[in-house]
């Protein structure tokens, strides 16, 4: 005698593809093997599991994008994530120009002449403190 049919519910089969579980996961709802649920796919739907679950999964898929929509419209990161996402926008760094680098050059001299001028002052201060060490014996 052949063991009883392993009963699987089509709603939840279908909600929990519109929440993109995998397929362990949903065996695991079962408490079936995958070969079960992939037979009772093919069944139920004539489809392989991969099939039905495409297929199932859509209806999920369109309700998350709506959703995103909707955060997107108080949420300024899940407006730009959608952004680059669809419409091919990216972070692009302001191109410089001749005469940024012009500015950027002669800052970077002038923070040389700076650490030129510490150095010197700092190997004169030695200087200094070398000879009041020698006084002081």
């Amino acid at each position: 005698m052949a063991r009883p049919k392993k009963q699987i519910d089509k709603r939840m089969f279908e909600r929990l593809c519109s929440i993109q579980c995998t397929k362990d996961e949903m065996c695991n709802v079962f408490e079936c093997d995958e070969k079960t649920l992939t037979r009772w796919c093919k069944e139920t739907y004539g489809l392989s599991f991969s099939d039905a679950f495409k297929k199932e999964s859509a209806g999920g898929k369109i309700s998350l994008r709506r959703n995103q929509f909707r955060m997107s419209e108080n949420n300024v990161t899940m407006a730009i994530w959608l952004g680059k996402q669809y419409l091919g926008q990216r972070d692009k760094a302001p191109e410089k120009t001749e005469k940024d680098m012009e500015e950027q050059n002669a800052r970077i001299q002038k923070l040389r002449k700076e650490i030129e001028q510490l150095d010197e002052n700092a190997d004169g201060q030695l200087t200094e403190l070398l000879q009041a060490v020698r006084n002081v014996k």
